[in-house]
């Protein structure tokens, strides 16, 4: 989000005079309000509303002791724990994942994804290029792509909203819009940005009077490059109808759900775990409820899964809730039916080693990690692809992780290898041209 620099004052509700000029940069670039009347205006908010759900596993979660056990490899590779079976004949997942084995008929499971480099970052998942590379070339969150080709379905909910805490390992961290622009930035729903958006800590008179002092600062104009503010006083006032709108906010706020359903997901803690993200289950209830009111992407960052040393105690420990979470979003998916226009996909940056360590852990394996798909219209109740006998590399089926963003942007129909222009006027393909939707699921 925008930050502007200024003289730190603490009001008495708790919101400094820096964050409100950052939550004014928020509305002003982080919410796209160019594209929220642009796009409006180009397209219509009429549209079918497909959506996405990622939530990434920040660390890489090893897929020999989850969806990928190996119980026939030597000691010393297959792992502690033994397989269960699954609602789906001859599938079977770790003893840890009793609720997602129940729900296996609404899910695939790919078992062999390839092209991952060992690198501790989301870019790839979230951008579909490595980090430097991301970097390098501006390649956008595809949560941005979204935004730029296919605008609001609602014009006061923001179409890109991401969940993803300030993680401490910066590489886990979100990647922004890149040559898209601030246009397209997400909407980052935390700390005060949340407060003001849920407005208990401040009163619309309140707001009003900040609005007007906002509208002296000239200073966020020089602190964005000018091409990118063209238009931007036009929705100016949209931006105070994003924030001031209720309807986000009561997504937002769990408190309002069925009580015994928030208990399904299980609530889980904001406590972050090591340097990655916190096991929240309410985020992944938040998120199934953002998109409910209009949002077409969300993404959420889930826990850390990064066992170089006591893997199996560490999994012991969390795999539960992950495992009650993850089963009760696809469930409710299903439930609410929004599986032909929700697509849910889990999955993080790399596996783990099948050799296990001396510190009984996992290293980094980046030759093969397995990913979750659920809802999208797409076929489910299956598994696509499978590794050797120690779960070292793809045996069968490889599939790019180009290809799993590839069938994100199909489900949501859009073409990933269509031309997008950049802030620049500049086109550019949002996947490399050999990305190409997994025909499994279609």
């Amino acid at each position: 989000m925008l930050t502007l620099l200024g003289p730190k004052h603490r009001y008495c509700d708790s919101l400094s005079r820096r964050s409100f000029l950052k939550i004014g940069g928020l509305a002003m670039g982080g919410l796209g309000l160019p594209q929220l009347l642009e796009a409006e205006a180009r397209a219509g908010v009429g549209r079918s509303h497909k959506a996405v759900i990622m939530v990434y596993l920040s660390g890489g979660l090893a897929h020999q002791d989850t969806f990928d056990l190996k119980p026939n490899a030597p000691e010393g590779i297959r792992g502690e724990f033994k397989p269960i079976d699954t609602k789906v004949p001859g599938v079977q997942f770790g003893e840890l994942l009793p609720c997602l084995a129940s729900s296996a008929d609404k899910l695939t499971v790919i078992r062999s994804i390839v092209g991952l480099r060992d690198e501790h970052s989301s870019f790839q998942n979230i951008t579909g290029f490595p980090m430097d590379q991301s970097q390098r070339e501006g390649k956008p969150h595809f949560g941005s792509v979204i935004s730029k080709v296919q605008g609001p379905k609602d014009p006061v909910v923001p179409p890109f909203i991401d969940l993803f805490p300030v993680m401490q390992h910066r590489p886990y961290n979100s990647p922004g819009p890149g040559q898209l622009g601030l246009a397209h930035r997400a909407a980052r729903m935390d700390g005060d940005d949340l407060a003001l958006l849920k407005q208990d800590a401040v009163t619309p008179a309140r707001f009003d009077d900040r609005k007007r002092m906002l509208d002296q600062f000239d200073q966020f104009r020089r602190a964005v490059d000018s091409a990118e503010m063209g238009g931007m006083d036009t929705f100016y006032q949209r931006a105070f109808d994003v924030l001031a709108n209720s309807k986000v906010a009561r997504a937002l706020d769990v408190e309002k759900e069925d009580p015994r359903l928030r208990a399904r997901y299980g609530i889980g803690s904001s406590k972050h775990l090591g340097d990655g993200a916190p096991l929240w289950n309410d985020q992944l209830l938040i998120a199934r409820r953002l998109v409910e009111a209009g949002a077409r992407c969300v993404t959420v960052a889930y826990g850390f899964w990064d066992t170089h040393g006591g893997n199996f105690r560490h999994l012991k420990q969390h795999l539960p809730t992950f495992d009650r979470g993850i089963s009760a979003l696809v469930e409710d998916i299903y439930a609410r039916g929004l599986d032909q226009d929700v697509t849910v996909v889990v999955w993080g940056e790399f596996g783990r080693t099948p050799k296990i360590n001396k510190d009984a852990g996992r290293d980094h394996w980046a030759r093969v990690n397995s990913a979750l798909l659920a809802g999208g219209g797409m076929r489910v109740g299956q598994v696509i692809g499978s590794t050797d006998p120690l779960g070292g590399s793809a045996a069968t089926h490889p599939v790019h992780y180009h290809d799993v963003l590839a069938t994100v942007y199909r489900n949501l129909g859009i073409d990933p290898h269509a031309f997008i222009q950049d802030k620049s006027g500049r086109p550019f393909m949002a996947l490399p041209s050999t990305a190409r939707p997994i025909e499994q699921v279609a």
